[in-house]
């Protein structure tokens, strides 16, 4: 072979390289990663759950998730639609501080372990603060404090955010740092006081003297409360460090049906026992409504309204004797009322879940009430997320004076 055909062969087998180069390099190329899609645990919601979800709406109500306290029907239905593995609201995929946000938030509501599998696969804990507390909490709530002042040493960014200065006490404490741990609490004390922060590690550092009893507010005070030899039984648990002691998964709302009222005890059976709302249900209801004691009138108008909220196609009948119904407005803002209402009925079961905790997360841990349930009932019915509808249906029902 000639020396001109020896080149023309080896410029032609390095085209061919190249191209197989660029043309691996395209498809191999990955989307960046979601912040819904890694499943917490199987739930049961379809993974279409956040299909035409506002991601603005997330952001929003996801934050709130992490610090409130909600009813149980309100933190049941939060679990059940922040441990879904689905493709999130267009825009919000690659958020990592959504992506931290969920994890707290499922912490905060009870569901430690389907926060630690999001956070076991989520990248940048060391670069985003919010994943990076979740991952700290998750670690502190399983007792390993090791992991949880690994994180807080790695962390890159917003390390001297309150929540750090107190961990790091804690850590430089645990492993015989007194005096840098003492330097730190200060700080953390004056930048910000907690008097429960302040008595549990004021002890520890310490080494002796009455901490006093111990607190589970979050993971930072169950870590200090256990290090400290105190009684864990005798302080109240929030749902986060309740769900952390417990075995097995988080369970469902529990409601005892001897605690409704007697007149609207139809409907408490059929929801209890799963059977359908029906006419002949509401039409018993609508009698109790009409009574001539107020405050029997009372709960029977707030059931009725329950009831429609759960029932497909009301009579003409039905129809007629609703606008009698004297039940008052909700406290929630009208706008979100609205929003709910359309969300419902265009069948968006992600957002018609965040607008209803958004109402949850302000009503707080009383639950919403009954004007604001109703619509919180009929839209996720109209969803399909119906065992949340009933328990919402219940809480209310029970709650009735």
């Amino acid at each position: 072979m000639s020396r001109l055909a020896i080149l023309l062969t080896t410029l032609i087998l390095a085209g061919s390289a190249n191209a197989g180069v660029a043309q691996g390099v395209e498809v191999s190329s990955l989307a960046a990663p979601d912040a819904f899609t890694t499943p917490g645990r199987d739930t049961g919601v379809a993974i279409t759950l956040w299909k035409g979800a506002s991601a603005r709406t997330a952001r929003t109500v996801l934050p709130l998730l992490a610090t409130k306290s909600l009813s149980p029907a309100g933190a049941a239905l939060a679990r059940r639609v922040l441990a879904t593995g689905a493709p999130g609201p267009q825009g919000a995929g690659p958020d990592a501080d959504l992506a931290g946000a969920r994890a707290s938030a499922l912490l905060v509501q009870g569901d430690a372990r389907a926060a630690a599998a999001i956070l076991n696969r989520a990248p940048g804990i060391d670069r985003t603060p919010e994943l990076a507390r979740a991952a700290a909490e998750s670690a502190l709530l399983a007792s390993d404090d090791a992991r949880a002042c690994g994180v807080a040493a790695s962390l890159s960014s917003g390390r001297d955010e309150i929540y750090w200065l107190r961990l790091r006490t804690y850590c430089q404490a645990i492993v015989g740092q007194a005096d840098q741990a003492q330097l730190t609490f200060d700080l953390a004390q004056t930048q910000a006081k907690d008097l429960v922060f302040g008595r549990l590690m004021g002890a520890k550092l310490a080494g002796s003297g009455n901490p006093g009893p111990a607190s589970l507010r979050n993971g930072l005070d169950f870590a200090l409360s256990r290090s400290l030899g105190l009684d864990l039984t005798l302080a109240k648990p929030s749902p986060a460090i309740a769900a952390a002691l417990a075995s097995g998964g988080p369970a469902e709302p529990v409601f005892e049906a001897a605690t409704a009222p007697l007149e609207v005890g139809i409907l408490v059976e059929a929801l209890m026992k799963g059977q359908p709302v029906g006419q002949t249900i509401v039409q018993a209801l609508f009698e109790t409504a009409g009574s001539a004691e107020p405050k029997v009138r009372v709960r029977g108008q707030a059931a009725v309204l329950l009831a429609l909220a759960l029932l497909d196609s009301p009579t003409p009948e039905v129809r007629s004797l609703i606008g009698a119904l004297a039940v008052p407005e909700g406290k929630g803002p009208l706008g979100r009322d609205i929003a709910l209402e359309i969300v419902g009925s265009q069948k968006l079961m992600g957002e018609a879940a965040l607008l209803s905790l958004w109402i949850c997360a302000d009503a707080g841990a009383g639950g919403p009430a009954i004007g604001d349930r109703v619509r919180i009932v009929r839209a996720l019915h109209a969803v399909g997320l119906e065992a949340d509808a009933r328990n919402f249906a219940l809480e209310g029902l029970l709650g009735l004076k």
